[in-house]
This record gives structure tokens, sequence and C-alpha cells, in this order.
């Protein structure tokens, strides 16, 4: 993964802020040049080499869980974070549908929650 501007005003970003602050920088980042921005030249290859990222990452929190310790899993858990966000972005879609998504799930048996979606 490639990181995102690293300067003071992202450093000390309050926890709720910090996916605000990186889905700003990756919208911005789909009108820059390819050739000067990692993020920019995913989305000019398009959906099809960003979801190979996300299924390569995807592969590596795995082989984390199994075989890592806790700091190389939470790595690659941001890894994975990082370009799941590159792709919600490329559809038009904000990490904040994500979190509004799992807050209405808050009060909802899990086993419910399931059963509702396989009667759809």
């Amino acid at each position: 993964m490639t990181h995102t501007d690293n300067n003071a005003n992202t450093q000390d970003l309050p926890s709720g802020e910090v996916l605000t602050q990186l889905a700003k920088v990756l919208s911005d980042r789909r009108h820059a040049d390819p050739q000067s921005s990692y993020v920019a030249g995913l989305y000019a290859k398009g959906m099809e080499a960003i979801l190979a990222k996300v299924e390569e990452e995807a592969g590596e929190v795995l082989d984390a869980a199994r075989h890592g310790d806790d700091a190389h899993l939470l790595h690659e858990v941001a890894d994975l974070w990082f370009h799941s966000m590159v792709m919600l972005i490329h559809r038009g879609l904000q990490p904040q549908q994500v979190l509004r998504e799992l807050q209405s799930r808050f009060g909802i048996s899990g086993l419910d929650e399931k059963a509702a979606r396989a009667s759809k």
C-alpha cells in the first residue's frame, strides 16, 4: 500500500476522522495524474485492477491471521481497508455509507439479519 500524504494535518486526526480524511484524499486522487499517484494509477486501470488489489489484500489478511503476529495482521487489514475504500470511491460510494450500514445493524441479532438478507 502506498501511504497518503503524511503531514502534520493527518498525523493527529481523531480516529473518527481518519476515514473521512482518507476518503477526501482518495476522491481527490481520482483526478490526479496516474504517473504521480498510486491511487490515480489504480483508478486509471479501472475496476478490475482495483478488485484484483482488494482480492490480493484479502488473501494477505487471511495469511497474516493464520501465520503472522498481531502487528502484521493490523498492517494487512489496513491495506485491505485502504483498497476497499479505493473501490468504494471508484463506485461513487463513501465510507460513511458503510458505517451507517454497520450502525443500522446494532440491536439486531446477527442470525436475524442474515435471515433477512437470505429472504430478499
